[in-house]
This record gives C-alpha cells, sequence and structure tokens, in this order.
C-alpha cells in the first residue's frame, strides 16, 4: 500500500509516489477524508427542498439532516475504545462499503423519521472510517510530519464541504431529490475503491495495547487538561460551523437574496479558501504553537459573524469565507494537537475528539435551530459568537 502517511520506506511505495511522493501522500489523504466525510454536509445545500418536500419547519429539517453528528459521536467513541483491536485497513474498508447502504436508501425515505434514522447510520459509517484514518496518521507519522497529514486530511475534509455541497445542488437540481442520493452512493464506493488500493501495500500494522484498559486509557486522556481543553474546542467549533452553515441557507433562499438550488449551491466556493489555507495549518501551528493559532482562528471566524448580517450578498458571502477559514484552520490544529500530545492509546485519543466534536454539531442544531426558529437569524448568530468565544477561553489550556 501507499503508506498514507510520511515518512514512507521504499518497499512500501507504488511505483508513483517516489520523488513528489510528500505531494502524492497529501493527496491521497485528502481525497480519502473526501470520500468519507463527503455525505456530511452535502445535503445542507438542499434544505430548503427538503424542507417542502417532507413538509416541515426548518429546525426539524435541520435536525434531520445533521443528525449524522449523532451517528459520528458514538461512532468516534466506540471506535476510539476499541481501536486497539481493529485493524485499520479493513475498519476503513467496510466502513465506506456500508456508508452506500444507508445513503442509497435515503432516495425513498418515506418520512422524516426514517429519514433521521438513517442520517444516523450514515454518520456511524462515516465516523468509523473517520477516526481510524485518523489513528493511522497519528500512529504512522513522525512528530515532525503529523501536524503536515492532519492538515492534509482536514483540508480534504473542507474540499467535501464545498464540492459535496455544489455536487447536491447540481444532481437535486438536475435529476431530482432521489438521485442526488444515488450519486453519493456512488461516491461512497469509490472511497471503499481508493483505500483498498492504497492501503493495500503496506505491511500490516502491529497495533498494540497499552497496560491499562480502553476505559481507562480514555479517563487517564480526561484527566489531561490539554486533551480535554482540545475535546471542548472541538466540541464548540463543530457548534459554530453547524449554526452557521445550515441556517444561512434558510437566509440565503429568502427575500432579499433569493437564491435558487444552483445558486445557493454554488455559494459554497466561499470553501476554496479554506481548503488552501488549511493545508498551512500544521506548519503555523509548529512555529508559533497551538494557542496563537487557534486564537487567531477564532478571531477570523468571528470577523465574519457581523458580515453575515448585512442583508447583501458579498457582505454575506464574505463573512461565510471568514468563518470557514477560521474554523476549519482551528479543527486542523485541534485535531492534530490530540493526535500528538496523546502519547498511548492514540486511537482512543481521537475518538474520543471526534465523540466531542460531533456532539458540538448535535448540539449546536438543535440550540441553534430553536434560536433560529424563535428569534431569527441575528440569534443563531449571536449564539455562534458565544461559542467561538467559549473554545477562546478553553484554548489558554493548550500547550506545546
Amino acid at each position: 500500500m501507499t503508506d498514507l502517511s510520511a515518512p514512507i520506506k521504499p518497499s512500501a511505495m507504488t511505483t508513483e509516489a517516489h520523488s513528489p511522493g510528500g505531494a502524492l501522500h497529501s493527496l491521497v489523504i485528502g481525497l480519502t477524508a473526501f470520500l468519507t466525510v463527503v455525505d456530511l454536509f452535502a445535503t445542507q445545500a438542499i434544505l430548503p427542498a427538503l424542507t417542502r418536500h417532507y413538509g416541515v419547519t426548518p429546525a426539524a429539517m435541520s435536525f434531520a439532516v445533521n443528525a449524522s453528528t449523532f451517528g459520528m459521536a458514538v461512532a468516534g467513541l466506540v471506535v476510539g475504545i476499541l481501536s486497539p483491536h481493529i485493524d485499520r485497513r479493513t475498519g476503513i474498508l467496510f466502513s465506506l462499503l456500508l456508508l452506500a447502504i444507508p445513503t442509497s436508501l435515503l432516495a425513498t425515505a418515506p418520512n422524516l423519521a426514517i429519514f433521521t434514522t438513517l442520517r444516523v447510520a450514515q454518520g456511524l459509517c462515516m465516523a468509523s472510517a473517520f477516526a481510524l484514518t485518523l489513528a493511522y496518521l497519528g500512529e504512522h507519522c513522525s512528530a515532525m510530519d503529523a501536524g503536515g497529514a492532519f492538515a492534509a486530511y482536514i483540508t480534504g475534509n473542507v474540499a467535501s464541504n464545498l464540492f459535496g455541497r455544489l455536487i447536491s445542488a447540481a444532481a437535486a437540481d438536475g435529476l431530482g431529490l432521489a438521485w442526488n442520493f444515488y450519486v453519493f452512493a456512488a461516491l461512497n464506493l469509490a472511497g471503499a475503491a481508493l483505500v483498498y488500493f492504497t492501503i493495500k501495500h503496506v505491511q500490516p500494522m502491529q497495533v498494540t495495547a497499552g497496560t491499562a484498559s480502553p476505559l481507562a486509557a480514555m479517563f487517564t486522556h480526561w484527566r489531561d487538561p490539554r486533551l480535554r481543553a482540545a475535546y471542548g474546542i472541538g466540541f464548540c467549533i463543530l457548534f459554530a460551523f453547524i449554526g452557521t452553515f445550515t441556517f444561512v441557507n434558510f437566509v440565503l433562499v429568502r427575500p432579499p437574496l433569493s437564491l435558487g438550488m444552483m445558486g445557493l449551491g454554488f455559494v459554497y466556493v466561499v470553501f476554496l479558501p479554506s481548503v488552501v489555507t488549511t493545508l498551512l495549518a500544521g506548519r503555523v501551528a509548529a512555529h508559533l504553537g497551538p494557542r496563537p493559532t487557534i486564537w487567531g482562528s477564532l478571531a477570523v471566524a468571528g470577523t465574519g459573524l457581523p458580515l453575515m448580517l448585512v442583508p447583501h450578498l458579498g457582505a454575506v458571502l464574505a463573512g461565510m469565507v471568514l468563518v470557514g477559514i477560521g474554523t476549519f484552520f482551528a479543527q486542523a490544529t485541534a485535531t492534530g494537537f490530540v493526535g500528538q500530545t496523546a502519547v498511548d492509546n492514540r486511537g482512543i485519543a481521537s475518538g474520543t475528539y471526534l465523540a466531542c466534536y460531533f456532539c458540538g454539531g448535535l448540539v449546536g442544531t438543535a440550540v441553534l435551530g430553536r434560536l433560529f426558529d424563535a428569534f431569527g437569524w441575528e440569534a443563531c448568530v449571536a449564539g455562534v459568537g458565544s461559542a467561538l468565544a467559549a473554545a477562546a477561553l478553553l484554548t489558554i489550556d493548550l500547550k506545546r
């Protein structure tokens, strides 16, 4: 297999990974992330259409769409605990194969309850692959290379937010809502194929369990104030991200902006700068340290919030760009920090981080959805700002 991290021994490399090895491996890492989580937020691009299709409120439909974060939180925690006993390649491969099943069934979901259940099932599969890949990177990267590897993986996540939404909007607009989900099921199978061909040639990884039980290891991680702070930061980051990029869809389709479905899809080119900037997160964090990096990232995100209250498309888009850059940069830094700080049982540490991260998304959907329905977009933005401020306070406890 082509190892997804650096350094790589020549005997383990495929023929195409020689002199431009670093770029190739970053590409493979990013593409793996893209195909793993492309389903997660793509459906947000068709939220208004789904709301009309099921005849429910924006908050109810948003909660159903983002119910995948609940599945991801549960799977992240369970996979983290069982991580020492799971073969990385097999776990990632089967998670992506199974993911195609609930994705395709969403096309014919008859009501919101079944739609929500299938989204939870998607989250279980996505987080299993996600957590195992993060554990794999943490175990195979040197301390010098870990930041870049995690940044490449989060960059693939960023790209999935952009291109996933574009694909979803285009498929739904041109082929209908049902075919949208069949297209993403095909992408899930493509992700499984990529893992099959890129992990194949690496020697089986020797997974060693620590002397402590998985639960004891998890409690040990929680007692570390640095990891505890990182978990809280992850919670706040997705809380803020979900609040921004879920409910802004309803603002964009209403007067005075009044965008159509394809217009709403193309709005998400706002993630394009994040694809570039997130790649720099590992290098910046290594140079400045995690605290200044995350503080700066959160400040950038916070600067974008007032712009999103201006009733002009240009201002709203500029605000979305800044929130995207800031939250993804902070996420990449926090993810890399967890992978490097947890000396033992990194799979458990990564799984716990993901559980907290995705719990933040679920709580953010519920809390900010209520605020949006009851008090409007301004209250929702205020809630997002509060989450960013909480993350900034937690960052005080991060140390190299």
